[in-house]
């Protein structure tokens, strides 16, 4: 089934003392484009992750965004930030010994200053090994992405049951014109023996207008397009029903399916003709439109 390019899909995991968020949306693109943001110290497995989102979503542009926060129920032990408490207690002896401030640190004093007590970051440290961050990343990202699919599987079968129905509107135009094809030359022909009737008075060559007619019936025959709109839409209605990326198939399609009914409408010489012809030009505008949004 055909998927549609718009979608979102979002998931968390609690691991190494923190909350890490994942979310991954889509939008329409002509080709893939995946933009990952996440913290600096995960860029490594940037490569990784991309081919991870490659591998699922074929076509359109996908942002990803990995966020990490401190869990607030993680256990982890504080610890004294050793360098910065050094640097307090001599500054504070600086003080003394230039400017002659009389004043003494109390270890409450040194609790109480900013960054004198730290909760260890596994991130940084080296409690969580590379190994262990990569799996955890590729999980959480895995549980987004099925989302983002899902997601995108459930437009797509709202966009190909639209599709679907249009397709059948232009076969009952395309019935249509099949019918009145054969009209335009009887018009015509009663047409042009009416007004030169009128002209000559009835006396005209009737060799040379059916000559008249002819020609302009070659010339207005129209089925060849029609016999390969007929082509077009089953072709359509396939590509529909496929696996894999069809969008840019389908839009092809469109283009040819455009032509034929073009060539139609240069060719109509025929007021009921013409206006099956606009309104299957409108019905093919609107396939393209929702066609746009499917891989």
């Amino acid at each position: 089934m055909s998927h549609s390019m718009t979608g979102y899909g979002g998931s968390v995991r609690h691991y190494g003392g923190y909350n890490i968020q994942f979310e991954i949306k889509s939008v329409n693109h002509r080709y893939s484009e995946v933009v990952l943001r996440m913290p600096r110290e995960w860029t490594c497995y940037e490569d990784k992750l991309r081919r991870l989102v490659q591998e699922h979503v074929k076509r359109g542009r996908i942002d990803v965004f990995i966020s990490k926060e401190r869990d607030d129920d993680s256990s982890l032990p504080f610890v004294l930030n050793r360098p910065v408490i050094e640097a307090y207690i001599q500054a504070n002896e600086e003080l003394k010994l230039h400017y002659g401030i009389d004043s003494s640190l109390t270890a409450k004093d040194l609790l109480t200053l900013p960054d004198a007590v730290i909760a260890p970051d596994p991130l940084l440290d080296g409690a969580v090994t590379d190994e262990q961050w990569e799996s955890v990343l590729i999980e959480g990202l895995e549980e987004a992405l099925d989302g983002l699919i899902a997601m995108r599987e459930q437009e797509g079968l709202h966009l190909v049951t639209d599709i679907e129905q249009r397709v059948s509107r232009l076969q009952e135009i395309h019935a249509d014109i099949v019918r009145l094809a054969p009209e335009v030359v009887v018009d015509y022909r009663n047409r042009l023996k009416g007004r030169l009737a009128e002209l000559l008075e009835g006396a005209f060559d009737e060799q040379r207008f059916a000559m008249e007619v002819a020609v302009f019936a070659d010339r207005s025959n129209i089925d060849e397009e029609l016999i390969r709109l007929k082509s077009h839409f089953e072709q359509c209605r396939g590509l529909l029903q496929s696996e894999g990326s069809v969008g840019r198939k389908l839009d092809f399609l469109i283009q040819e399916m455009n032509r034929e009914t073009n060539t139609i409408g240069s060719k109509a010489n025929h007021l009921a003709l013409v206006n099956r012809v606009v309104e299957m030009k409108a019905e093919l505008e609107k396939i393209r439109e929702q066609a746009a949004n499917l891989e």
